[in-house]
């Protein structure tokens, strides 16, 4: 396991993913005191990944999230990303 894990590409933190988090955080995507959750979302969006895969139903994988999410890519013309659990990508 150790192997295939150190093959994975670590995403860079770019001044791009530092707007875009702190823009999610400041319309409300994501609560302010979790500034990581946000990142989280704004380095798969900046790194054009299709799906964000996560068990984090407090402040990820939610109906505000995704919709907050959507409207700050739509406005700022970045890619959508599919927000959701493993299981609903089975």
């Amino acid at each position: 396991m150790k192997e295939v894990i150190s093959r994975f590409s670590i995403l860079p933190l770019t001044d791009d993913v530092e707007w875009l988090a702190n823009e999610y955080t400041r319309y409300g995507a994501v609560p302010e005191t979790y500034p990581e959750d946000a990142y989280h979302i704004a380095i798969a969006v900046i790194n054009n990944l299709d799906f964000l895969l996560s068990w984090n139903f407090k402040h990820i994988v939610r109906r505000k999230t995704r919709d907050i999410v959507k409207m700050i890519n739509t406005l700022n013309r970045f890619r959508q990303i599919e927000i959701m659990t493993p299981a609903e990508l089975l």
